[in-house]
């Protein structure tokens, strides 16, 4: 709800009197205009436009995620009681189109095994578990972390247990016989990911230990046997891993496949806090081994993570969701552990990012993932502003929220013939407040500045430093894909190479794009921007 409050003008009206008749003017019909202030509620403000949340209380990874019978499920780490973490539930929302979201009643609760940390769930079509009572409805079958808080400052016992549901997912049994995989040893010891391996005709977990991965194998979703480990010494190790996920992609182009292990990283981000990184490779059914391309050219620069910006984090792809061209489905948390607990929301914390398209592609240096928005988010189109050739000389306007409105945007744009300069885009409001981001071509990186954005104090982390990002293209024109929501951007440049999220929080909502560059004009050749339509 939104509020306007009339500023008492008293004094004001009496020292203009006062000024106009020590000038000896009389000007009867002069009138004092109301000063009005709108006072923005966190609702209005803040409550993005397409990017979900729960409607109160914490929320952080995405978990479990299916989809079935025309309908994608997302449940998420989600603590009722607070807006922090705190004891972990499966929150649960539905979609038919990953964009507009319903939140459901919480799916799974904890139990004297603990709390119930992340996971994966799978449509077991064939009831290999003989958990399903398949005359009714084929099983959904949740691998999730049991964590239990024993004595002592972070001290838990993590084991991985299993529930199932009859009913599409909105309810669930726990297995009799849980934990399935038991622990005593390895303190950080979660996020089961489970895939259908179709060439072996098995499940395969990718379970995060700490520094590492393991894989195991069942052929019944509740007996399983340890195949190998993966990761100690290679990629980031700034923190623990956690919420790991392995599946097969056909390059682009070609008739090859090869296997994309995401693992998630806290802290040990290229930007700071938390982030995901991935590894390219095969698995053999058993191993998981990185293609040697792909590990020279890590060894020689870590620059493959999913999202250079700092929120995007513990990210995972739906199951039995696979595109025709191959493609997998993904959706990530929009935060950072280095100050999630402490954004500026009281009623709720935390949202989702958009859902995102992964496909792999092959060039001269090798393999990389790239990833942009569902193709679903096109059917939210409304208005429209087009405008080709516009000469950027200092700081041109583009579009205003007379226009179009900047809280429930999506920008494509294209510029031709880079120069030697930098490419600044600023969002802007009338306090001042401003956010900057675009590309420096002097320096081949794409960068966020959130330092004047808002609202920033609440955390010495959230705007301490500008987020950069290589450009691993080498392509002389700069193409990119920008969403703008009440809080959030996201940005797909160069077809999704290098993406970038983050989030901030403007006092009043930005009312102008405009774009600037240093010394030099530039032409930007195209610019298309559609205000997003949402009930």
């Amino acid at each position: 709800m939104k509020t306007v409050r009339k500023a008492n003008l008293v004094l004001m009206f009496l020292a203009l009197t006062f000024i106009i008749g020590c000038k000896g003017k009389s000007e009867t019909n002069q009138k004092v205009d109301e000063l009005i202030i709108v006072n923005y509620s966190e609702e209005d403000l803040y409550r993005p436009n397409f990017h979900f949340t729960p409607k109160k209380a914490w929320m952080n990874d995405p978990n479990g995620m299916f989809y079935y019978n025309g309908y994608y499920h997302l449940y998420f780490q989600y603590h009722p009681d607070s807006n922090v973490w705190g004891p972990m539930h499966w929150g649960h929302a539905i979609s038919t189109d990953m964009i507009s979201w319903t939140e459901q009643p919480i799916a799974i609760y904890p139990d004297e095994l603990g709390t119930i940390f992340s996971g994966s769930a799978v449509v077991d079509i064939s009831n290999s578990s003989g958990l399903g009572e398949v005359s009714k409805a084929i099983p959904i079958v949740a691998i999730y972390t049991s964590s239990k808080k024993l004595e002592g400052n972070d001290n838990w016992k993590q084991t991985q247990s299993v529930a199932f549901s009859n009913d599409e997912g909105k309810t669930f049994t726990k297995y009799e016989n849980n934990p399935v995989i038991d622990n005593d040893k390895i303190k950080d010891f979660r996020d089961p990911k489970v895939t259908w391996d179709d060439d072996r005709n098995k499940w395969i977990m990718s379970l995060a230990a700490g520094d590492k991965i393991m894989f195991y194998e069942s052929k019944n979703l509740k007996d399983w046997n340890l195949l190998s480990e993966f990761g100690q010494g290679i990629g980031g190790h700034g923190g623990v891993w956690e919420c790991p996920d392995l599946f097969k992609l056909p390059v682009i182009g070609t008739n090859e496949s090869k296997w994309v292990l995401f693992v998630s990283i806290n802290p040990g981000g290229p930007n700071g806090g938390s982030a995901t990184q991935y590894f390219i490779g095969d698995f053999d059914g058993t191993t998981f081994t990185m293609d040697k391309q792909f590990e020279t050219a890590l060894n020689e620069k870590h620059d493959y993570w999913i999202d250079f910006g700092r929120d995007n984090y513990a990210g995972v792809t739906w199951s039995n969701a696979t595109r025709k061209n191959g493609g997998k489905l993904m959706l990530g948390w929009m935060s950072n552990w280095d100050y999630a607990q402490k954004v500026p929301t009281e009623n709720w914390r935390s949202a989702m990012t958009i859902a995102r398209e992964v496909q792999l592609q092959k060039n001269e240096n090798g393999y990389r993932l790239i990833s942009n928005p569902v193709k679903e988010l096109a059917n939210y189109r409304g208005r429209k502003y087009k405008k080709e050739n516009i000469v950027i000389k200092d700081d041109t306007k583009i579009i205003d929220a007379e226009s179009i409105d900047l809280a429930k945007t999506e920008i494509q744009f294209n510029i031709s013939n880079l120069e030697e300069t930098t490419y600044t885009f600023k969002l802007s409001n009338h306090n001042g407040e401003e956010l900057l981001f675009g590309y420096d071509n002097i320096k081949k990186e794409f960068f966020i500045n959130r330092k004047k954005s808002g609202k920033t104090s609440f955390s010495e982390k959230f705007a301490n430093k500008i987020t950069l990002a290589g450009r691993t293209s080498t392509n002389d024109n700069l193409s990119g894909t920008i969403l703008l929501d009440k809080t959030s951007i996201e940005l797909f440049y160069d077809n999704g190479e290098t993406v970038m999220t983050e989030i901030f929080f403007p006092n009043t909502p930005y009312t102008k794009l405009s774009i600037e560059s240093k010394n030099q004009e530039f032409i930007l050749d195209n610019i298309e921007v559609h205000e997003l339509n949402f009930n």
